[in-house]
């Protein structure tokens, strides 16, 4: 490179050829000055030398910012990704935040949590990424309860909740998750502001930032494993009504952890239950962060991610239940049916007062199925609906209880389920055996969980439910999109119709319109951030488009609520599937704005 300093070039001390962008050579001088991640710091240089500078703008230019999941990115170099600087600027940004909050934070501490995800390739992985977060921490002599292993989400949200401790986890590696002193995920104001504290706090503090072995060293530093593991196997006893018939269950269960962290955890709760332990699918079983077996390692893709468990021919908990002819894939809606009824049957059989059912609630996100206000109407308790994402879920639960109320069971429809309130996080763990333990009950009145599936839709009502997505990689064409259904038939005027069906509610929660309302205002929180629009139509279907929080994905849901004694379920779900197509292509127009329909 010529040498032009005296004319203040600003790229004449480079070393690395600049890109011909002054604000992406100025990122990218930023990164190679902080960064120490011998691999990261190459995949910057190598994109500079091949001229990338699409990803060079994508992965320096922007940062990362709080979705339903927390602050959630791919591995790799960059300030809009998770690394090992993304980290530590992180952790800085959230001690600042935490110091002005608490003034006995050093006495609190943090708690920090990790699976066992990875990537080689930018040298980071779950445990390093915690041990680095430690490290800002123990810095600052703030108290650090580091799992000395991988845990799954409520070990880490246990001890905020019960012990009032502030909380950090790394969860997937994909992802950042902040919880509160309540236990429940951070929502707005924290979120902004601890986004707010980071960007005051970029640069790295000092040298321990980066040294992992601080955790070895530092008498700040504790385990809580042992304790936790203890508790929360304990406490998952309030969710086990029958332990008696548990033991002589005659019925095979499997589990698979996908590779994640959730096996042994299960085979002990199985245990706690009366349960022999589940039978593991072998090539799932162990900790893997390539998750070498599938092909997508997501439960919500359905039967295509599930072949290793039919080659085993038993029944799955949690996710299959077996039939005469073939299997039944449960939809996450279609758990929660049983799930929320499997929880108030066994609420009215330890409390029959029918006065102390005034205090049960009963929460689902709002793109979720309805069925559990079906069940609020008919029996008597509380149902509410919340903003998608389990962060919402979690904080109503927070506020509930402290009013005397009881939340016995929350859902989210992509399968995220709560029994009872131990932690106010979705909880897989406890999840899987209360689904074995019902199954078990059934069997004994000679039913099949598909069986008294279909009982509760002729008690409550059919529920038919159909939820997808489609990828779209062009943010502007995503505004274009949802503003053309604002304007559908001119200046502000939302769409009428769909499929031929006159449209009677709607509910746009990113602008905070709800026509449903005398004040034509939603309660549901107003969310700018993304798009979301519900529409209530004139035959019992609920459909809602919403943008991912966390991809690049339009997200649809769509529900036939059928009122009791409508049984004809082949109509319902001929209606409700004409519904859903006319949604996408009257609304989406997924052919004219190059939008990639899900392929499983």
């Amino acid at each position: 490179m010529e040498d032009t300093a005296e004319s203040g070039d600003c790229n004449a001390n480079l070393r690395w050829q600049s890109t011909g962008e002054q604000k992406v050579d100025a990122a990218v001088q930023q990164w190679l000055d902080w960064d120490r991640n011998p691999r990261t710091r190459a995949q910057v240089e190598s994109l500079v030398a091949a001229g990338r500078l699409d990803d060079l703008r994508s992965r320096l230019c922007s940062r990362m910012s709080f979705g339903t999941a927390g602050l959630r990115a791919p591995m790799g170099a960059g300030f809009n990704r998770i690394n090992d600087l993304t980290i530590i600027q992180s952790t800085q940004g959230l001690y600042a935040y935490l110091f002005r909050c608490f003034a006995d934070l050093s006495s609190r501490g943090v708690v920090v949590g990790f699976d066992t995800r990875g990537q080689e390739e930018s040298g980071c992985s779950s445990q390093r990424l915690a041990k680095l977060t430690a490290a800002v921490l123990l810095s600052r002599d703030i108290p650090v309860h580091l799992f000395s292993k991988f845990v799954p989400t409520p070990y880490v949200v246990s001890i905020a909740s019960s012990a009032e401790l502030l909380l950090l986890l790394k969860e997937h590696s994909t992802y950042i998750k902040v919880y509160w002193c309540n236990g429940a995920q951070i929502a707005s104001p924290h979120d902004k502001e601890v986004l707010r504290c980071i960007e005051e706090q970029l640069e790295p503090w000092n040298n321990s930032c980066w040294d992992e072995e601080l955790v070895k060293n530092s008498s700040l530093r504790t385990d809580p494993l042992t304790q936790i593991n203890s508790f929360y196997m304990e406490d998952l006893t309030s969710l086990c009504f029958h332990r008696d018939l548990n033991s002589s269950c005659t019925l095979k269960f499997i589990h698979s952890s996908f590779h994640g962290v959730g096996h042994e955890f299960v085979q002990q709760a199985f245990r706690v239950f009366g349960f022999a332990p589940p039978i593991p699918v072998p090539e799932q079983k162990d900790p893997d962060p390539k998750f070498s077996s599938v092909r997508c390692p997501n439960p919500e893709e359905g039967e295509s991610v599930l072949v290793n468990w039919i080659s085993l021919n038993i029944l799955r908990t949690g996710m299959w239940g077996l039939r005469q002819r073939g299997w039944k894939v449960f939809s996450g809606n279609e758990l929660a049916a049983l799930l929320g009824w499997w929880m108030f049957f066994n609420w009215k059989e330890n409390h029959p007062d029918p006065a102390e059912t005034k205090s049960v609630y009963m929460l689902a996100t709002t793109v979720s199925s309805k069925i559990l206000q079906a069940f609020a109407r008919m029996e008597g308790f509380h149902f509410e609906e919340t903003l998608p994402g389990f962060k919402w879920i979690g904080n109503r639960i927070h506020e509930l209880s402290k009013t005397g109320n009881r939340v016995i069971f929350a859902f989210e429809e992509s399968i995220g389920f709560l029994c009872g309130s131990m932690v106010p996080e979705k909880d897989g763990v406890s999840a899987a055996v209360v689904v074995a333990e019902m199954a078990a009950y059934l069997q004994t009145q000679k039913l099949s969980l598909n069986q008294q599936l279909h009982n509760i839709y002729r008690t409550y009502g059919y529920h038919v439910s159909k939820t997808s997505y489609v990828t779209c990689n062009d943010p502007p064409t995503i505004q274009r999109i949802f503003s053309r259904i604002r304007n559908f038939e001119g200046d502000g005027s939302y769409p009428k119709a769909c499929g031929g069906v006159r449209i009677v509610h709607i509910r746009d929660v990113t602008t905070g319109y709800d026509s449903s309302r005398p004040d034509l205002r939603s309660v549901l929180p107003v969310s700018k951030s993304s798009q979301m629009i519900t529409f209530t139509l004139q035959n019992g279907v609920v459909a809602t488009l919403r943008t991912s929080g966390t991809e690049p994905k339009i997200k649809y849901y769509t529900e036939f609520c059928a009122a009791p004694g409508e049984s004809d379920v082949s109509r319902l779900e001929e209606e409700l599937q004409k519904v859903t197509g006319a949604l996408l292509d009257e609304f989406l127009e997924p052919d004219k704005n190059h939008l990639i329909r899900r392929f499983v």
